[in-house]
């Protein structure tokens, strides 16, 4: 009972601030010292449709370029935080270091070079050139959490799979992968929100032809409406929870499994 106390403060806690955003996207004024609005509409979400273009092609874009940069995020920090978190070699405390950086520094310091590199490569104002300064920040978290995981990894599974005739294949598939699954699903779930809530790097590289849901947002909150930016405000945060929602799961189930292993 006490578990579950806790558990119901925390979600208390957690999506109380959201509360007056939902209050907002449907209300049609509400004004101090009111405590809740005296008068309610539906014309907020109705706006929301009514300007579904702009909305649904940045939702569109942010989902899929968020996807994108999390996949390759993942496809580069898998061997890179082998390396790091299994292997000794000399300049191994300065790798961890540059992998900071890009989170330390201030994305304007090398925002002007980004893109004057990717003007010169046809980059600049596509999604493909906008996933790719996603992976700045994306890839160094992804890393750094698999790195962790593969410190405390114990490769003896790996030679005994190996022993008994497993491919490396399989032994990628079905030993390894499962057994890092947790600091997978940390990691992707880092990389998605990064890119999915970047403004500064979308907009300059973007060149505003990349339109995502955080610059749908910024322009409705340059036009004053607040109903309607807390509507859109609460619609750009849904997937997030839906990620966080499965990611949750998956990591109940990984350790679910790892509990009846042990026994």
């Amino acid at each position: 009972m006490t578990r579950k106390l806790a558990l119901l403060l925390i979600v208390t806690v957690l999506f109380l601030p959201f509360l007056p955003l939902l209050i907002w996207s449907f209300a049609k004024g509400w004004y101090f010292p009111q405590l809740l609005p005296q008068d309610w509409t539906l014309q907020n979400w109705v706006s929301i449709l009514a300007i579904s273009s702009k909305v649904g092609q940045g939702f569109f874009q942010s989902l899929l370029i968020a996807s994108i940069s999390t996949g390759l995020a993942l496809l580069v920090g898998l061997p890179a935080g082998r390396a790091l978190g299994l292997m000794t070699f000399p300049g191994k405390g300065a790798i961890k270091l540059f992998l900071l950086l890009p989170i330390i520094v201030s994305p304007l310091a090398t925002l002007m070079g980004i893109q004057f590199m990717l003007i010169r490569l046809g980059l600049s104002g596509t999604i493909l050139g906008v996933v790719l300064v996603h992976l700045l920040p994306t890839i160094p978290y992804m890393t750094l959490v698999l790195s962790s995981v593969y410190a405390n990894f114990d490769t003896g599974y790996e030679a005994q799979a190996r022993s008994l005739g497993a491919s490396p294949i399989q032994v990628l598939w079905q030993i390894t992968l499962p057994l890092v699954a947790p600091g997978v699903v940390v990691g992707a779930l880092f990389a998605f929100l990064i890119s999915w809530n970047e403004f500064l790097l979308t907009f300059f590289v973007g060149s505003g032809r990349v339109f995502t849901l955080p610059m749908v947002l910024f322009t409705s909150l340059q036009g004053g409406n607040t109903g309607l930016t807390a509507a859109i405000s609460i619609t750009s945060i849904l997937p997030a929870l839906i990620f966080l929602l499965f990611s949750s799961r998956a990591l109940r189930s990984d350790a679910a499994i790892g509990g009846l292993g042990d026994v």
